[in-house]
């Protein structure tokens, strides 16, 4: 089997055609739901292997590739594709300079592949290549998975209840992984729970607007709002176990127009990350007691509208496929993979693809940070200031080892299961 996986890698094509595909990809950015030319560019891709069975428009934009080579267990690789609203500010020579209409609201924004899903896509059609051209040094099914919306958590559930495994065989194993600021050529894994859950609200404050000149005939959502954010943040530091985990963020504040206008109404967009159902139910419980007691002691007109609009499952690592995929990390990658590497609260959709049929899944993290730029920032102290992390601005791998990386990754972990 070592042999076969050796022989592989070694058959990994030039990745310069594949850098240049990186470059568009991440100099052509799409928002969740709207991944179409992402999409028709992944088809392309996949369909001039000669080897897939290509079917698209799955759950929106998504499409998989499907490759049967005999008796064997069944694989599922999934990239996401999905961008950010995000003004790039990299400076890079392909840097986005993207401005589209998001549908979900009806305003303009910039995009930018921010999260590294141009990454994802690029090392798993490499990936996809590379196994096709392999054939005779494994068994199965191969099933590569290009995945719209996973920014608003929305796409691996579409693409499941538009009969995804209606389409393709129901695998056996569910595997992704997730390009990070980390030190470039790190593979990190982690049995049990690896990523957070969250779980994103829309909380629309009512009050009563009027002229800017006289307050006192007004309730004002804005210093409402601005009093729910400032208590929010003590469920936290005071609600919650210190041993435990769980993150608060209100990640948006809107409240009127102009200067010389109360508004009536102001909305907060919150995201409540945790790693345990019953810390997040607590979380949950007491952002809902603050935000309607603040809205008794102001006066309000009426209750506030509270709707959750997103939710992302944990995502826990099934023990044995994670150790029987991790030690074969280990005999490639050596020290640079991180067999119990840190959690992170960031949160992925990508077992729900298992999870809704009892399948096990393994998502792995790893490292697209120049070598140089983390060695100088590590030995300064400053990796939290010099580093940029995922949904920055500022975010982007260095393409290589980064790419190389991910692709071996991919192969190795389909092959170990592919005997």
């Amino acid at each position: 089997m070592k042999e076969n996986r050796s022989q592989a890698l070694a058959s990994i094509p030039d990745l310069a055609p594949y850098e240049e595909l990186y470059k568009h990809f991440h100099s052509h950015p799409e928002l969740s739901i709207q991944e179409h030319e992402t999409a028709n560019a992944v088809a392309k891709q996949l369909r001039s292997f000669n080897a897939y069975s290509v079917q698209t428009d799955i759950g929106g934009t998504g499409l998989v590739g499907v490759l049967k080579n005999g008796e064997g267990k069944t694989v599922l690789l999934r990239a996401d594709m999905d961008a950010l609203p995000v003004e790039e500010q990299t400076g890079l020579e392909y840097a986005s300079k993207v401005t589209v209409l998001d549908k979900s609201d009806g305003a303009t924004k910039p995009v930018m592949h921010a999260c590294g899903h141009d990454m994802h896509i690029t090392c798993l059609l490499a990936a996809a290549e590379t196994l096709a051209k392999s054939k005779d040094l494994w068994k199965g099914t191969l099933i590569v998975l290009f995945q719209p919306n996973e920014e608003r958590g929305g796409g691996a559930k579409a693409m499941v209840e538009d009969g995804l495994y209606d389409k393709v065989p129901v695998p056996d194993f569910v595997l992704g992984q997730h390009v990070m600021a980390q030190r470039a050529g790190i593979v990190g894994s982690k049995v049990g729970t690896i990523m957070a859950s969250s779980n994103r609200f829309k909380i629309t404050l009512f009050g009563r607007g009027g002229h800017g000149s006289m307050p006192h005939r007004t309730i004002d959502p804005a210093v409402l709002a601005a009093n729910v954010v400032v208590r929010l943040q003590t469920i936290v530091s005071r609600e919650v176990d210190p041993s435990d985990m769980a993150v608060v963020t209100v990640a948006s504040l809107q409240a009127g127009q102009t200067e010389n206008i109360i508004a009536d109404v102001a909305t907060l967009k919150v995201d409540v990350r945790t790693i345990k159902s019953q810390t997040r139910d607590r979380v949950i419980k007491a952002m809902r007691r603050i935000v309607k007691a603040e809205c008794d002691a102001s006066g309000c007109p009426k209750e506030a509208a509270i709707e959750e609009i997103t939710v992302f499952p944990l995502t826990i690592n099934d023990e044995k496929l994670t150790n029987t995929i991790t030690a074969a990390f280990q005999d490639h990658f050596g020290s640079s993979c991180e067999a119990d590497t840190e959690r992170t609260n960031a949160s992925e959709d990508v077992t729900i693809l298992g999870s809704c049929r009892d399948r096990p899944c393994m998502y792995w993290f790893f490292g697209g940070v120049d070598h140089k730029i983390w060695d100088e920032a590590e030995k300064d102290g400053t990796l939290h200031e010099a580093i940029p992390v995922n949904h920055s601005p500022f975010f982007a791998p260095v393409i290589q080892p980064t790419m190389r990386t991910g692709v071996e990754a991919l192969i190795l972990a389909a092959l170990t299961l592919l005997q």
